[in-house]
């Protein structure tokens, strides 16, 4: 019995032991600012926001938003203009509006992603993920006066 009773706190350890593990690579994957990014988006003019490309071509890329309207695609004369065979020519636009940022997927082919999900209209959230193609961002917002 006493050996019933070690066998399951070993496997309870051992699925601890790798839910630790998933967190610990979790925690890894929601990229830390480097001390220029934390400086980029703590300077974020008051209803503006950045995109950094976390994961993907030109990963580091910063993006500011600072208009009511931002296009993104792989048109040369979109705001955001991300160069790869998997964006559209007219991908999504994000507006801004009453404060906060939404985008919208312009029935691109391969689709806008928020947090992992497929959407075609979305509020940013800070700190969020957005995938256009083979770019993966974080979205961070300028901090909010109450």
């Amino acid at each position: 019995m006493n050996e019933s009773v070690n066998n399951n706190s070993t496997e309870s350890d051992e699925v601890e032991s790798t839910r630790n593990f998933h967190e610990d690579m979790l925690g890894v994957e929601v990229a830390q600012l480097s001390p220029e990014e934390q400086a980029a988006v703590d300077a974020l003019p008051q209803g503006n926001a950045l995109l950094i490309v976390r994961k993907g071509p030109n990963k580091g890329s910063r993006f500011l938003l600072d208009s009511d309207l931002i296009t993104v695609g792989r048109h040369p004369n979109a705001d955001v203009f991300l160069d790869d065979v998997t964006v559209s020519r007219r991908h999504a636009e994000i507006r801004r509006v009453a404060g906060n940022f939404v985008v919208t997927d312009l029935a691109s082919l391969n689709g806008t992603y928020y947090q992992g999900s497929r959407v075609e209209t979305q509020e940013l959230e800070n700190e969020s993920e957005l995938q256009i193609g083979k770019y993966h961002f974080t979205f961070y917002s300028s901090k909010r006066v109450s």
